[in-house]
């Protein structure tokens, strides 16, 4: 049979992947030449990939109006958007392989949304162009400053490496804890003091159960298919840390990550979490059959269509273990440069800099849900003033800003095998009754190997 050229390119990475990942050699990152500006008679034609073109409803229609928006402002400069090439439930899970699959076949997109948890491998695998080199530092920074409202700090450095700005943050959620007052009340709960800690997280869950025959939490933070951000934050906030700080060690069979994934297992055992997928699980809330959820604001108009009329949502911020303060990390992506033309180059910083724009995160913040990352649009009369005042649900994500650390990437060529063993690791052990200590320090052990000797 004749292959596509897609196939091909596929082909060609599968036969040379040596640990499970790709054939991208593993780079240096090296200093480009500026792109110039472009003439306004210069047409150009760039391809945007992002994983929100792969999610119905609020995401691909959301990202759509953008692209139209960004065109009117820009008639010479063309852009197709496409997903991430792949099947998997989680679009953002097929990115690198689509961008690999995409330069063996010699044609990667000109620009990508990309996952923090990928940001070392775009930058030493995938090749990202520094944009502090690309068009200058003072654009870069003129650009986080904004026309009239600045990135909040904290979200700034999120995809810099070394001191040079790789990526733009584009969007992203801290976790947090979406609840069904309705369902607190039939509980004899009170909805305006939500949970505060796991313990009291534990007893909210058995109360709702026992009195109104639904489940009581969902913790969208231990599958493989949620990926490790939450998973992370939920380690931080015990203390713990998946990786060390000079990224030279795994850490994710340590106590304080174990603790996370035991309490997790006895909710599971006691009733208080049910055994369900991400996607079940999400949409078990939306329904109204589950009185609690740690989750992404990616998914709050999910939430908000799916208790309209029917349900009282609320969020608060998540949960500590005992007095230990929480650490909230970030879900999300930022934006990178892919394309070698000089012109695409600079076709794809435009691009950039209208998605992260005002207006962009006017449209993004309030038809999706993800926190806008310029947060001064929420006291903006011109901006979200109005709409952040309808919608209480931002507030838990404004104020976890506040002590917000990195989601951290893997570093290497093995970086997902790293993390997906991981992740299979603390899901057997949640859902599976694995031993927590057990499945993880298995798990470090393996990876072990898969980790670069240096840099």
């Amino acid at each position: 049979m004749r292959k596509t050229p897609i196939a091909l390119a596929l082909a060609v990475v599968l036969s040379t992947t040596a640990c499970g990942l790709g054939s991208t050699a593993s780079q240096e990152p090296s200093t480009v030449a500026r792109a110039p500006e472009l003439r306004p008679d210069q047409q150009v034609s760039i391809v945007f990939e992002s994983y929100n073109f792969g999610q119905a409803g609020a995401w691909t229609d959301t990202f759509n109006e953008l692209i139209g928006k960004f065109q009117q402002a820009h008639p010479n400069i063309k852009v197709t958007a496409q997903k991430p090439q792949g099947n998997s439930p989680n679009p953002a899970t097929d990115t690198v392989p689509s961008i690999q699959a995409q330069m063996a076949a010699g044609s990667p997109p000109d620009v990508a949304q990309l996952g923090f948890s990928d940001l070392d491998f775009t930058i030493h695998g995938l090749g990202a162009k520094p944009l502090d080199d690309l068009v200058g530092k003072e654009e870069v920074q003129a650009n986080f400053d904004g026309a009239k409202h600045p990135f909040a700090p904290a979200a700034r450095t999120l995809a810099d490496w070394d001191g040079k700005t790789y990526g733009v943050p584009f969007v992203f959620s801290t976790p947090v804890l979406y609840y069904n007052a309705t369902l607190f009340q039939q509980a004899g709960l009170d909805p305006a003091n939500p949970p505060k800690t796991w313990d009291e997280v534990q007893q909210a869950s058995q109360a709702i159960k026992q009195r109104t025959g639904k489940d009581g939490t969902y913790i969208d933070c231990l599958t493989k298919t949620a990926k490790d951000w939450c998973f992370q934050s939920l380690v931080r906030s015990n203390g713990g840390r998946v990786i060390s700080e000079d990224r030279s060690s795994l850490a994710f069979a340590d106590a304080p990550a174990v603790e996370v994934v035991r309490m997790a297992q006895n909710m599971v055992n006691t009733g208080s979490t049910p055994k369900l997928t991400q996607q079940q699980g999400y949409e078990a809330f939306a329904r109204g059959d589950i009185g609690m959820i740690l989750e992404t604001s990616a998914i709050q108009a999910t939430f908000m269509k799916g208790a309209k009329d029917k349900w009282d949502l609320r969020a608060t911020t998540m949960p500590s273990f005992g007095g230990k303060p929480t650490v909230a990390t970030n879900s999300g992506a930022s934006l990178f440069v892919f394309s070698q033309d000089p012109a695409k180059q600079r076709a794809a910083w435009e691009l950039i800099r209208f998605l992260t724009s005002e207006e962009a995160y006017t449209t993004i913040a309030s038809k999706i849900g993800y926190l806008p990352l310029r947060t001064g649009l929420l006291e903006d009369p011109d901006g979200l003033q109005a709409w952040a005042a309808k919608n209480p649900l931002i507030k838990p994500n404004v104020e976890q800003l506040a002590h917000l650390e990195p989601w951290v990437s893997f570093p290497g060529n093995s970086y997902l095998q790293i993390r997906d063993g991981m992740m299979d690791a603390v899901e057997k052990a949640v859902y599976q009754g694995a031993d927590p200590q057990t499945a993880l320090t298995a798990a470090r052990d393996a990876a072990k190997p898969l980790m670069p000797a240096g840099r």
